[in-house]
């Protein structure tokens, strides 16, 4: 190796520590004006949770006709419903439910057969009873006529 090639390749490893050394030197630096700006670096910061009141109702509080906990209409079987159907799911998948006498037996059967609904037993009745009575299927009509109206022609 040549005295030109010997020096051009010891030129070159100075060059690329020196690079090193000021991309260390740099780095530092960096890191030490971070923490003097932003001394909070190292202190633990506690978990922030933020605690909410949340009203208790009362399990058997019924205002204008309806249970405030569960939503279902005041009426004779609210507790055996109540028991029986909020065990399992929500009682507004109860309430947006709307059937007839045999279409709430037929849910039950089929509760009973595919989802495991225990026998219900002379509670059946009741519990029918009551839906059919408060979520009977709605009989919508027709809108109402409408009055009171300015009517125009188009213009073509």
């Amino acid at each position: 190796m040549s005295f030109e090639n010997r020096f051009k390749s010891q030129v070159e490893t100075l060059y690329r520590k020196l690079i090193i050394g000021f991309s260390i030197i740099l780095l530092c630096i960096f890191s030490l004006l971070y923490v003097i700006l932003n001394p909070s670096v190292f202190e633990r910061q506690p978990d922030k949770t933020d605690l909410v009141d949340i009203q208790e109702v009362e399990e058997d509080l019924i205002e204008n006709g309806i249970h405030v906990a569960t939503g279902f209409v005041d009426g004779d079987g609210l507790t055996e419903v109540i028991q029986n159907c909020t065990n399992c799911h929500s009682a507004k998948l109860v309430t947006q439910n709307r059937m007839s006498k045999e279409g709430w037996v037929a849910t039950i059967r089929w509760m009973q057969e595919t989802q495991n609904l225990w026998d219900l037993g002379n509670n059946e009745e009741i519990i029918v009873n009551y839906l059919a009575t408060n979520y009977a299927p709605d009989k919508k009509g027709r809108r109402d006529i409408l009055t009171d109206i300015d009517w125009y022609t188009l213009e073509e």
